[in-house]
């Protein structure tokens, strides 16, 4: 453990087992008996087009096939039938009214009060049908894009209340936080991580997120992004001098509201000028985007790029479409240098030993490319500086090769941290436990 915390800087006292072993002795009186076959659920934002949700998902999919084969398995999601067809496993919708846009004010009125106590009896309902609740990574307790406290923030809180009341294990792991200003989020979200049986973070920026905003966090723990357990594809080749370029539906943050257009106007400009930069100097370009928002801003740069290069080769910009985590692995897996702006397109780079140059939105993607060795190679999504970006990836392309192998050894230094959490999990979700009453036996 303290060579692994050597290689990945800032990976400090992960999985600490005597703190864990006191989560469970203060949860262990308030939990009911479990099932012979225990009756897991996950809960999030899951099946709704963002790859990097989806990724977490499949790695706890993983572990419990692998670990806990009899487990029974659905899920509340934001996009139940996808999730189904997807993963095979039964699912329902997480909110009953999901809503893409803000509703006109008397709708909000009356609607939204009315979904919250309907949510309320749905969740309470499909939490005590469970032995343990998980919620497979994701940023649930951060608001670093527009969120409202009826949102994410009141499902995790009726999530975790709901587990209280009812004796079921629910596990926030490997959550994203930060450090919230507007007053009733930042209330709902330490309300929700405080009724929770068992935390974990995906760095020690969220811990200390959640500490500055009053919770307790001495007996949580910090562990590596769940992605980092996904499985490196094999084969393929690498198309050699490509770059791939991950752009996002970007338009700050929750504190952003009053500027969201300019911003995003922004970011897509700069964006654009580095893609032509790139294939103006040879490099064939991939165009990914990991996030349905995304897709109409890849459509934006790709046809900005074309009618500034009327007569540029089809093979020099590509848009590559990616419909899961394994796609993009291998998409990922196929260029010689990443360009993102979604976190998990920098995990999943990173996780590949690709040297990767951050274009990020919130702290979490400075504390990952510090833990990663990458520190010089972040900016900010608010404000990208095109002529330090081209600096950034020249300097980065020169020292590729080093950096590949200080990126293996940190990948593999982080999954095996995210197999000492999944040993404990086992031990502290799935203890054995005495028949439940009524069973044979």
């Amino acid at each position: 453990m303290a060579g692994d915390t050597a290689i990945c800087r800032g990976l400090r006292c992960h999985g600490k087992s005597g703190d864990q072993v006191t989560v469970t002795l203060l949860h262990r009186a308030e939990t009911r008996p479990m099932t012979l076959a225990p009756r897991v659920g996950f809960c999030g934002l899951l099946g709704a087009g963002n790859l990097g949700n989806d990724a977490s998902l499949e790695a706890m999919l993983a572990y419990l096939r692998a670990e806990h084969p009899d487990a029974i398995v659905d899920c509340m999601s934001t996009r139940p039938g996808q999730v189904t067809a997807q993963y095979g496993i039964p699912a329902v919708q997480l909110r009953w009214y999901q809503k893409d846009h803000e509703p006109v004010p008397i709708v909000k009125c009356v609607k939204i009060p009315m979904a919250m106590i309907v949510d309320a009896f749905r969740m309470a309902s499909w939490v005590r049908r469970h032995d343990v609740v998980i919620v497979p990574g994701m940023g649930v307790l951060e608001a670093t894009i527009p969120m409202r406290a009826w949102h994410t923030p009141y499902s995790m809180l009726l999530l975790t209340a709901s587990g209280r009341l009812f004796g079921t294990r629910v596990a926030l792991m490997c959550v994203g936080a930060n450090v919230i200003h507007q007053r009733l989020t930042r209330r709902v979200i330490i309300a929700a991580a405080r009724l929770a049986f068992y935390r974990s973070y995906r760095d020690t920026y969220a811990r200390d997120a959640m500490r500055r905003m009053g919770l307790d966090t001495s007996r949580d723990a910090v562990y590596p992004d769940l992605t980092f357990a996904l499985p490196t594809p094999r084969g393929g080749s690498v198309v050699a001098g490509s770059v791939g370029v991950g752009v996002m539906d970007y338009h700050g943050g929750n504190h952003d509201r009053w500027q969201a257009d300019q911003l995003h106007a922004s970011y897509v400009e700069k964006m654009t000028s580095f893609v032509l930069w790139l294939v103006d100097n040879g490099r064939p370009v991939r165009l990914f985007a990991t996030d349905v928002h995304d897709e109409p801003v890849v459509r934006e740069v790709i046809a900005d790029v074309h009618a500034h290069r009327p007569g540029l080769a089809p093979s020099q910009v590509i848009v590559e479409p990616v419909s899961s985590s394994e796609e993009l692995m291998r998409r990922l897996a196929s260029v010689d240098i990443v360009v993102a702006t979604r976190y998990h397109n920098v995990v999943c780079a990173l996780k590949l030993a690709k040297p990767t140059l951050s274009v990020g939105y919130a702290a979490k993607f400075d504390v990952l490319m510090v833990e990663m060795g990458l520190a010089e190679f972040c900016q900010s999504a608010r404000s990208v500086d095109v002529d330090r970006l081209i600096r950034q990836f020249t300097e980065l392309e020169s020292r590729s090769t080093q950096l590949r192998q200080t990126l293996t050894e940190c990948s593999a230094a982080k999954m095996r941290l995210l197999n000492h959490q999944f040993a404990t999990l086992s031990a502290l979700l799935f203890w054995a436990a005495a028949p439940v009453p009524g069973s044979s036996g």
